[in-house]
Protein backbone atom coordinates (compact mmCIF):
# COMPACT_ATOMS: atom_id res chain seq x y z
CA UNK A 1 0.00 0.00 0.00
CA UNK A 2 1.61 3.59 -1.10
CA UNK A 3 0.74 6.44 1.77
CA UNK A 4 1.00 10.22 1.41
CA UNK A 5 0.82 12.06 4.69
CA UNK A 6 0.58 15.76 4.97
CA UNK A 7 1.50 17.34 8.31
CA UNK A 8 4.47 15.04 9.03
CA UNK A 9 6.40 17.09 10.81
CA UNK A 10 3.87 18.02 13.66
CA UNK A 11 2.85 16.05 16.63
CA UNK A 12 0.10 13.92 15.39
CA UNK A 13 1.24 13.18 11.33
CA UNK A 14 4.59 12.28 13.22
CA UNK A 15 2.83 9.73 14.88
CA UNK A 16 1.19 8.28 12.14
CA UNK A 17 4.46 8.07 10.15
CA UNK A 18 6.20 6.61 12.89
CA UNK A 19 3.04 3.85 12.54
CA UNK A 20 3.54 3.88 9.19
CA UNK A 21 7.35 3.18 9.04
CA UNK A 22 6.57 -0.19 11.01
CA UNK A 23 4.57 -1.53 8.91
CA UNK A 24 4.55 -2.92 4.52
CA UNK A 25 3.64 0.36 3.49
CA UNK A 26 5.58 2.90 0.97
CA UNK A 27 5.43 6.03 2.40
CA UNK A 28 5.28 9.63 1.22
CA UNK A 29 5.20 12.79 3.39
CA UNK A 30 5.38 15.93 3.90
CA UNK A 31 5.47 18.64 6.18
CA UNK A 32 6.32 22.45 7.04
CA UNK A 33 9.19 22.24 9.01
CA UNK A 34 12.33 20.04 7.72
CA UNK A 35 12.32 16.36 8.71
CA UNK A 36 14.80 13.51 8.61
CA UNK A 37 12.11 10.84 7.62
CA UNK A 38 12.96 8.57 4.17
CA UNK A 39 10.19 9.95 1.49
CA UNK A 40 9.57 13.35 3.58
CA UNK A 41 9.83 16.85 1.68
CA UNK A 42 8.99 20.08 2.89
CA UNK A 43 6.43 22.22 1.12
CA UNK A 44 3.93 25.35 1.62
CA UNK A 45 0.51 23.07 1.31
CA UNK A 46 -1.00 26.70 0.01
CA UNK A 47 0.35 25.83 -2.79
CA UNK A 48 -0.59 23.09 -5.35
CA UNK A 49 1.06 19.97 -4.61
CA UNK A 50 3.07 18.36 -7.70
CA UNK A 51 2.50 14.53 -8.44
CA UNK A 52 4.72 12.17 -6.53
CA UNK A 53 6.87 9.42 -8.06
CA UNK A 54 4.51 7.13 -7.66
CA UNK A 55 0.36 6.60 -7.77
CA UNK A 56 -0.81 6.83 -4.16
CA UNK A 57 -3.58 4.45 -2.44
CA UNK A 58 -4.23 6.74 0.56
CA UNK A 59 -3.51 10.35 1.32
CA UNK A 60 -3.92 11.38 4.79
CA UNK A 61 -4.49 14.78 5.66
CA UNK A 62 -2.86 15.70 8.61
CA UNK A 63 -1.50 19.40 8.47
CA UNK A 64 -3.02 21.99 9.70
CA UNK A 65 -2.82 25.13 11.98
CA UNK A 66 -4.02 24.26 15.02
CA UNK A 67 -2.86 26.99 17.30
CA UNK A 68 -6.29 29.28 19.42
CA UNK A 69 -4.19 32.16 17.77
CA UNK A 70 -3.29 33.53 14.09
CA UNK A 71 -4.55 35.89 11.20
CA UNK A 72 -7.49 35.09 9.20
CA UNK A 73 -4.94 34.92 6.42
CA UNK A 74 -2.77 31.99 7.96
CA UNK A 75 -5.85 29.89 9.11
CA UNK A 76 -7.29 30.32 5.56
CA UNK A 77 -4.01 29.55 3.92
CA UNK A 78 -3.31 26.87 6.47
CA UNK A 79 -6.35 24.92 7.35
CA UNK A 80 -8.85 25.91 4.06
CA UNK A 81 -6.63 26.54 0.70
CA UNK A 82 -4.19 23.93 1.71
CA UNK A 83 -7.39 20.93 2.11
CA UNK A 84 -8.52 21.94 -0.86
CA UNK A 85 -4.86 21.64 -2.58
CA UNK A 86 -4.92 18.02 -0.78
CA UNK A 87 -8.30 17.40 -2.65
CA UNK A 88 -7.38 18.52 -5.84
CA UNK A 89 -4.29 16.65 -5.73
CA UNK A 90 -6.32 13.69 -5.15
CA UNK A 91 -8.50 14.48 -7.50
CA UNK A 92 -5.51 14.70 -10.46
CA UNK A 93 -4.29 11.61 -8.93
CA UNK A 94 -6.53 8.50 -9.42
CA UNK A 95 -8.91 9.24 -6.52
CA UNK A 96 -7.00 7.65 -3.60
CA UNK A 97 -9.01 7.44 -0.13
CA UNK A 98 -8.78 10.48 2.10
CA UNK A 99 -8.46 10.54 5.64
CA UNK A 100 -8.94 14.15 7.43
CA UNK A 101 -7.64 14.92 10.90
CA UNK A 102 -10.21 17.34 11.25
CA UNK A 103 -11.33 18.59 15.20
CA UNK A 104 -14.31 18.22 17.69
CA UNK A 105 -13.97 22.04 18.49
CA UNK A 106 -16.63 22.15 15.28
CA UNK A 107 -19.12 21.56 17.74
CA UNK A 108 -17.91 23.99 20.64
CA UNK A 109 -20.37 26.25 22.24
CA UNK A 110 -19.86 28.59 24.97
CA UNK A 111 -21.87 25.72 27.34
CA UNK A 112 -21.39 22.63 28.71
CA UNK A 113 -22.11 20.07 25.77
CA UNK A 114 -23.21 16.84 26.89
CA UNK A 115 -23.46 13.23 24.82
CA UNK A 116 -22.38 14.99 20.97
CA UNK A 117 -22.35 12.69 18.23
CA UNK A 118 -21.74 12.69 14.74
CA UNK A 119 -25.59 14.01 14.16
CA UNK A 120 -24.99 16.96 16.26
CA UNK A 121 -24.83 20.48 14.88
CA UNK A 122 -21.29 22.48 14.40
CA UNK A 123 -21.36 25.34 16.59
CA UNK A 124 -22.86 28.47 14.75
CA UNK A 125 -21.21 30.94 15.06
CA UNK A 126 -17.93 28.85 15.38
CA UNK A 127 -15.87 29.31 18.58
CA UNK A 128 -12.65 30.25 17.10
CA UNK A 129 -11.06 30.82 13.98
CA UNK A 130 -9.71 27.87 13.83
CA UNK A 131 -13.19 25.79 14.73
CA UNK A 132 -14.24 27.68 11.52
CA UNK A 133 -11.99 27.08 9.47
CA UNK A 134 -12.51 23.07 9.94
CA UNK A 135 -15.81 23.23 9.30
CA UNK A 136 -15.15 24.74 5.90
CA UNK A 137 -12.22 22.25 5.53
CA UNK A 138 -14.42 19.55 6.43
CA UNK A 139 -17.48 20.91 3.74
CA UNK A 140 -14.02 20.14 1.12
CA UNK A 141 -13.30 16.69 1.92
CA UNK A 142 -17.37 15.82 1.75
CA UNK A 143 -17.51 17.63 -1.67
CA UNK A 144 -14.43 15.05 -2.60
CA UNK A 145 -15.61 12.38 -5.21
CA UNK A 146 -13.26 9.37 -3.84
CA UNK A 147 -13.72 7.57 -0.80
CA UNK A 148 -13.07 9.75 2.35
CA UNK A 149 -12.99 9.51 5.81
CA UNK A 150 -13.29 12.33 9.24
CA UNK A 151 -12.06 12.01 12.38
CA UNK A 152 -12.35 14.45 14.70
CA UNK A 153 -10.08 13.72 18.06
CA UNK A 154 -11.21 15.46 21.41
CA UNK A 155 -7.98 16.61 23.11
CA UNK A 156 -5.25 14.79 21.88
CA UNK A 157 -2.38 14.20 24.39
CA UNK A 158 0.87 12.13 24.73
CA UNK A 159 4.41 11.82 24.26
CA UNK A 160 6.09 14.48 22.09
CA UNK A 161 2.69 16.68 22.30
CA UNK A 162 3.39 19.81 21.48
CA UNK A 163 0.27 21.47 22.10
CA UNK A 164 -1.90 20.65 25.07
CA UNK A 165 -0.24 19.42 28.31
CA UNK A 166 3.05 21.44 27.55
CA UNK A 167 1.42 24.84 27.67
CA UNK A 168 -0.47 24.51 30.78
CA UNK A 169 2.83 22.56 32.30
CA UNK A 170 4.86 25.36 31.22
CA UNK A 171 2.62 28.25 33.12
CA UNK A 172 2.15 25.83 36.11
CA UNK A 173 5.97 25.67 36.68
CA UNK A 174 6.76 29.34 36.25
CA UNK A 175 3.51 29.81 38.87
CA UNK A 176 1.30 31.77 36.19
CA UNK A 177 -1.33 28.98 35.96
CA UNK A 178 -4.67 29.61 38.30
CA UNK A 179 -6.71 27.38 39.07
CA UNK A 180 -10.04 27.66 37.20
CA UNK A 181 -13.53 27.52 39.11
CA UNK A 182 -16.44 27.21 38.64
CA UNK A 183 -20.27 27.24 39.90
CA UNK A 184 -21.86 23.97 39.91
CA UNK A 185 -20.26 20.56 39.28
CA UNK A 186 -16.84 20.27 38.44
CA UNK A 187 -15.98 20.62 34.61
CA UNK A 188 -16.19 16.95 32.92
CA UNK A 189 -14.38 16.29 29.62
CA UNK A 190 -13.40 13.59 26.98
CA UNK A 191 -9.48 12.92 26.14
CA UNK A 192 -7.88 10.69 23.51
CA UNK A 193 -3.97 9.15 23.90
CA UNK A 194 -2.31 9.76 20.69
CA UNK A 195 -1.38 5.54 19.93
CA UNK A 196 -5.79 5.39 20.28
CA UNK A 197 -5.63 8.18 17.44
CA UNK A 198 -3.01 6.26 15.54
CA UNK A 199 -4.61 2.66 16.29
CA UNK A 200 -7.82 4.69 14.53
CA UNK A 201 -5.63 6.02 11.61
CA UNK A 202 -4.22 2.95 10.18
CA UNK A 203 -7.68 1.52 10.28
CA UNK A 204 -8.80 4.34 8.33
CA UNK A 205 -6.39 3.76 6.01
CA UNK A 206 -6.41 0.03 5.63
CA UNK A 207 -10.29 -0.64 6.05
CA UNK A 208 -12.41 0.29 3.59
CA UNK A 209 -15.32 -0.28 5.63
CA UNK A 210 -14.00 3.15 7.36
CA UNK A 211 -15.32 5.58 5.57
CA UNK A 212 -17.57 9.27 6.86
CA UNK A 213 -17.09 10.71 9.72
CA UNK A 214 -16.33 9.60 13.14
CA UNK A 215 -15.76 11.71 16.74
CA UNK A 216 -13.15 9.87 18.55
CA UNK A 217 -12.07 9.67 22.07
CA UNK A 218 -10.62 7.72 24.94
CA UNK A 219 -14.37 6.99 26.14
CA UNK A 220 -13.14 8.06 29.59
CA UNK A 221 -14.91 11.06 30.32
CA UNK A 222 -12.52 12.75 33.06
CA UNK A 223 -12.84 15.74 35.64
CA UNK A 224 -10.46 18.33 33.94
CA UNK A 225 -8.84 20.08 36.86
CA UNK A 226 -8.26 16.80 39.18
CA UNK A 227 -7.01 15.67 35.72
CA UNK A 228 -4.22 18.14 35.77
CA UNK A 229 -3.82 18.30 39.35
CA UNK A 230 -2.95 14.42 38.98
CA UNK A 231 -0.12 15.27 36.38
CA UNK A 232 1.13 18.05 38.76
CA UNK A 233 1.61 15.62 41.65
CA UNK A 234 3.49 12.47 39.03
CA UNK A 235 5.75 15.57 37.95
CA UNK A 236 6.20 17.42 41.33
CA UNK A 237 5.04 20.41 40.19
CA UNK A 238 3.37 22.22 42.84
CA UNK A 239 -0.11 22.72 43.06
CA UNK A 240 -1.62 26.05 42.04
CA UNK A 241 -2.80 28.65 44.65
CA UNK A 242 -4.71 31.28 42.91
CA UNK A 243 -8.02 30.55 42.53
CA UNK A 244 -9.97 31.87 39.36
CA UNK A 245 -13.39 32.43 38.53
CA UNK A 246 -13.73 31.26 34.96
CA UNK A 247 -15.97 34.84 34.36
CA UNK A 248 -12.70 36.46 35.62
CA UNK A 249 -10.73 34.27 33.29
CA UNK A 250 -12.61 34.99 30.26
CA UNK A 251 -12.73 39.01 30.90
CA UNK A 252 -9.02 38.79 30.88
CA UNK A 253 -8.46 36.47 28.59
CA UNK A 254 -10.70 38.63 26.09
CA UNK A 255 -8.84 41.68 26.93
CA UNK A 256 -5.58 40.19 26.30
CA UNK A 257 -6.62 39.43 22.62
CA UNK A 258 -8.08 42.92 22.33
CA UNK A 259 -4.75 44.29 23.10
CA UNK A 260 -2.39 41.88 21.16
CA UNK A 261 -4.59 42.13 18.17
CA UNK A 262 -4.02 45.93 18.36
CA UNK A 263 -0.29 45.94 19.39
CA UNK A 264 0.89 42.64 18.89
CA UNK A 265 -0.89 40.12 16.35
CA UNK A 266 2.35 38.14 15.86
CA UNK A 267 2.13 37.12 19.77
CA UNK A 268 -0.20 34.42 21.24
CA UNK A 269 -1.55 35.71 24.32
CA UNK A 270 -0.66 33.89 27.53
CA UNK A 271 -4.15 33.25 27.97
CA UNK A 272 -7.11 33.07 25.24
CA UNK A 273 -10.74 32.32 25.54
CA UNK A 274 -10.76 29.40 23.75
CA UNK A 275 -7.70 28.50 26.70
CA UNK A 276 -10.21 29.30 29.14
CA UNK A 277 -12.73 27.47 27.32
CA UNK A 278 -11.62 23.84 28.18
CA UNK A 279 -11.78 24.77 32.13
CA UNK A 280 -15.59 26.71 31.84
CA UNK A 281 -17.22 23.87 30.10
CA UNK A 282 -18.11 20.30 30.14
CA UNK A 283 -17.60 18.71 26.70
CA UNK A 284 -18.04 14.74 26.13
CA UNK A 285 -18.81 12.96 23.41
CA UNK A 286 -20.68 9.45 21.83
CA UNK A 287 -18.00 7.73 20.19
CA UNK A 288 -20.32 4.32 19.46
CA UNK A 289 -19.67 5.24 15.82
CA UNK A 290 -16.48 4.52 16.07
CA UNK A 291 -16.59 1.90 18.61
CA UNK A 292 -18.32 -0.02 16.44
CA UNK A 293 -16.72 0.45 13.33
CA UNK A 294 -13.09 0.27 14.68
CA UNK A 295 -13.47 -1.07 18.07
CA UNK A 296 -12.47 0.06 22.02
CA UNK A 297 -9.48 2.15 22.19
CA UNK A 298 -6.63 0.28 23.54
CA UNK A 299 -4.94 2.49 26.06
CA UNK A 300 -6.64 3.74 28.94
CA UNK A 301 -6.38 7.76 30.16
CA UNK A 302 -4.38 5.91 33.00
CA UNK A 303 -1.88 4.43 31.08
CA UNK A 304 -1.77 7.29 28.29
CA UNK A 305 -0.85 9.63 31.37
CA UNK A 306 1.68 7.11 32.75
CA UNK A 307 3.51 7.12 29.68
CA UNK A 308 3.04 10.55 28.81
CA UNK A 309 4.41 11.65 32.39
CA UNK A 310 7.18 9.15 31.96
CA UNK A 311 8.24 11.05 28.78
CA UNK A 312 8.22 14.50 30.54
CA UNK A 313 10.14 13.40 33.47
CA UNK A 314 12.91 12.32 30.72
CA UNK A 315 13.04 15.84 28.92
CA UNK A 316 13.37 17.16 32.41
Amino acid sequence: MRVFVTGASGFIGGKICDRLEQMDVALHCCGRRSCHRPGYFSCDLSNPLKALPEPIDVVVHAAARSSPWGSKTQFYKDNIQATQNVVDFCRKNGRPKLVFISSSSIYYRSCDQWNITEASEPAKPPINRYAGTKQIAEKIIRSYEGPWAILRPRAVFGPDDTVLLPRILAAARQGRLPLFTTQGNPVVGDLIYIDNLVDYVVQAITSPHVVSDFNLTNNQPIEINAFLLDVFRQLDIPEPKRRVSVRTAMLGAGLLELFHHMFLPWKEPVLTRFGVHVFAYSKTFNVAKSIAVMGEPKVSIEEGVRRTVESLKFEV
